[in-house]
Formats: C-alpha cells, structure tokens, sequence
C-alpha cells in the first residue's frame, strides 16, 4: 500500500539519510481532477499508519470521506481539541514545510496586546521583539514600542487578533507614562517580506555579582542554525561564564535535533555522559514494529554525543519560560531536569510532549500537507508528566506586564533581572539601567505573545525523515 512522502519536523532526534524533495506550489492545480474522496482516503491510510493514536481513530468506513480534507482531517484525530490539540493540517505542503523551517512572510515582530480603559475595549500592542533583518527593524520599531492604531483604526479587543494581518500596515504608535497609553502622533508604514528566522534574538555575557552570566533569547529550534548555536556557547566557554540564562519564553518548538544540541552544550559534565540516553521517543504500535524490523533499536533513543563547546561546569540552568514555551523547547528542560538544576522564571509553559512529522503526497497528486502528532518523548528516566494545559509550572512566576518593556538582555528587565537577582541578590538594583523610569503594570488581554503572521504561532517539534519505504 502507498503511504505519503514523510518528513520528520516535530518532536524527535533520529538519524536519517533521505533528502527532502521540493513540493509543488499549491497555487497550480494538477492535471488530473481528484475527488475529496481521493485525498480523504489517503489522509486515513497515513494516519492509520503514523498517527501516534491510530488505535483511537475511526474506521474509514465509519467517516464521512466526501467532506473537504481540511475538514475531513479534524474528523479523525482522536478527542480534538483536548487529548490531540496539536495537530494539524494544510493546504500547501510547500508552505507548510517553510513555515517549519522559519521562512515567512512577515514585519519580523511579536507583540502583547493590553487593555488601554477600564472598560477594557481598546487595546495597545506592544512590541515583545522584533526579528533581525525584517521590514521592521529596518524600520526601526524595537522591542517595548507600542502600537495605537492600524491603518489610522483604533486596536479593540474585537479586532486584535487580526489587527497586523494585511501585507502593508500603517502603524501608529504611542507611549506609556503613568500608566496611561497616548499617541505620540508618529506613524509608520510597513510592508511584509519573505524572511528567514534567524533564532538567536541575543546573546550577550552579563558580569553580575562575582560571577559571568550568559544570556541567550532563542526564538526556533532551526537546524540551519546549529553552527551559529555552537559558536554563541564558544563564546560563552571563552568568557569563562559560570552561570547561564536561556530566554525561551517566545520560542514556539522546531526541530529536535537543534533542541538536543543545545541540551548538550549546556549540560553539565557532558564527557561522563557520552553515548548514555538523552530521550526517548515512543510511536504507536504498527510503526514501532516497521521500524524495529528495519533499525532495530536506534529511532527510539537519542545519546548524548560530545560538544567541544559544551560550557561543562554549570550546576543549574536559568530557563525563562511562557504560555508560547512549546514542545521543543520544553523538551530542553525535560532532557536536562535529571542531571542538574533547571530553574524555570515566567508562567507556565504550553505542555506539549508529544512531535510530528511532516506527511506529503510523494506523487504530488495533491498539495496537502499533514502534520499529524506522531511521537511522544520521554527522558532518560522516562519522565514525560508536563503534556497537560498547565506544561510547565515556573519556580517563580513572573508575568510579563510590567511597562514600559526594557530591551532583551537589560539587567533591569522583567524576567532577566529576577534571574539575576537569584544569582546575586545584593548587586540587585532595579531600574538602575540608562535612568530609566520606574515601571507600571498594565492589563494583559490575554497570555500568550501573538504574532504578525498566524502560523508562527503555531507550535511545534519536528526532525528530519527517516530513511524508509513509503
């Protein structure tokens, strides 16, 4: 029987050697005129196969194939929205594949949406980031900069959401002093570009208290990323930093590869652990047993291997989390909750332990592309308890509404300077910085940062295919 073309991009760390082939855009129709039907059985039969609750699925007979597959998709996924509320389907397999691997079309920024009255109507979106190289920055708009209106309408708790989502916006600003939002009469026009997502927002070393402190704001687990990924801990290494900060509180997921990379650089005494069990992956029963009869053990357990930029000394690890902490990145704190001290700042991570892959139609019949939940993972001491709504609960709850926003990596900014506080509670000095002015709380609309494009937020684990036949 013919399966889809499988790309592994979710949750998992398995060695491969099968190349990705590029898919048709799903703008130019085919040739040959396919029913709903058509495409509707072979999303079941790719399910029945890979879907990680294929047991709990519906018996094709049993669905109503003559549905659209968009649709048709939902139907089968087992307890959606509340057991599966992580996989998904699209229309284009091509953009879907980009999407994953941080090429979109977008300004390049993040923001957090408060309420600007007591009657909780009108919002302000403030700027949570702003990507390197995007139209944004190019524009000059920074983390902190706050938005009043778009397209000269006012921002309301009805129209938030979607606020950002035309190609070109013209963006008024404004500015939060006494805890009262007001235009600052500047407006910006921005177009959205095709980009790709460079994920390190910041790195830096912080000297605090006696001690080096590395500062990382992480964005996407990309594995184009890697050697830029070991470069910045190289640094680290050579600063001689002894004590180290992860910022993952807007880093949706991405491959498991380049999570378990920086799992590795960080860990601590990595050459006693060498070739012993980093996580483990469990799939359902009929693709557990295709695997094991052709690679036997090895898609099922992922080793540590030797990093020479490994820092190596550490004891604990600073992880500043929030609702968009999703699936690869938490699965950085799970590999390294058994050998040292994870301590977690922020709000509670979005609780997805389970990964994807990628499943496309090799004879590019149709467009769709699957992204159905396929593996759940587990440490090495096979704990995997955090796949609940409330994930990850921090050791110290920061919520990320104090204004005005500090830039990333300032030793006065909300969720940086309680790390730094623990580290060295007697140089704590808030709003020592830049005489900046005292900050305000405000009223967050919801808790989740959202993005200018939709599907970045979207949160994902996903790894390369795995060489075997379709």
């Amino acid at each position: 029987m013919k399966k889809g073309f499988v790309i592994f991009i979710v949750m998992a760390a398995v060695a491969c050697n099968k190349s990705i082939t590029t898919m048709p855009d799903a703008s130019k129709p085919t040739s040959t005129k396919y029913t709903n039907a058509d495409v509707n059985t072979w999303v079941h039969e790719n399910m029945t196969a890979y879907y990680l609750w294929s047991n709990n699925m519906p018996a094709l007979a049993k669905t109503n194939s003559s549905i659209n597959p968009m649709d048709y998709f939902y139907t089968v996924l087992n307890n959606y929205p509340i057991t599966d509320r992580f996989s998904w389907i699209d229309s284009s397999s091509s953009n879907l594949i980009n999407q994953l691997n941080g090429i979109n079309t977008v300004l390049g920024i993040r923001i957090n949406a408060f309420y600007t009255d007591e009657a909780k109507v009108n919002v302000a979106l403030v700027i949570s980031y702003v990507l390197k190289g995007s139209p944004a920055e190019q524009k000059g708009l920074k983390r902190g900069d706050i938005i009043l209106t778009v397209d000269d309408k006012t921002i309301t708790s009805a129209n938030y959401s979607s606020a950002l989502q035309n190609q070109t916006l013209k963006l008024g600003l404004g500015a939060y002093n006494n805890k009262v939002f007001s235009s600052t009469n500047t407006y910006i026009t921005v177009t959205k570009a095709e980009l790709q997502t460079n994920p390190i927002l910041l790195d830096t070393v912080i000297k605090w208290s006696g001690k080096k402190v590395g500062y990382l704001a992480y964005l996407q687990f990309l594995i184009s990323y890697d050697d830029s990924l070991r470069a910045v801990f190289g640094r680290f290494k050579n600063s001689g930093v002894n004590e180290l900060v992860i910022d993952l509180r807007y880093n949706g997921g991405g491959y498991v590869t380049n999570s378990d990379l920086l799992t590795t650089l960080i860990v601590k005494d990595l050459g006693s652990k060498v070739d012993k069990v980093m996580n483990k992956k469990m799939y359902n029963d009929s693709y557990t047993k295709e695997l094991t009869k052709q690679y036997g053990n090895a898609p099922f357990v992922t080793n540590f291997k030797m990093e020479p930029n490994n820092i190596g000394s550490l004891d604990r690890v600073f992880i500043l989390t929030s609702g968009n902490t999703a699936s690869a990145s938490e699965l950085i704190i799970n590999n390294l909750k058994p050998f040292m001290n994870v301590i977690l700042i922020g709000e509670h991570t979005y609780g997805k332990n389970v990964g994807s892959f990628t499943i496309t139609d090799e004879n590019k019949r149709w467009n769709y592309g699957l992204q159905p939940i396929t593996f759940k993972i587990l440490n090495s001491l096979d704990q995997s308890d955090y796949g609940t709504v409330n994930g990850f609960m921090p050791d110290y709850t920061i919520v990320d509404d104090i204004l005005p926003y500090k830039l990333l990596g300032d030793p006065t900014e909300t969720y940086l300077s309680k790390a730094l506080n623990i580290i060295g509670p007697v140089a704590f000095k808030p709003n020592a910085i830049e005489g900046n002015l005292p900050h305000s709380k405000a009223y967050k609309v919801q808790e989740k940062a959202i993005s200018d494009n939709p599907g970045l937020d979207k949160f994902d684990m996903f790894d390369k295919p795995i060489n075997h036949k379709n």
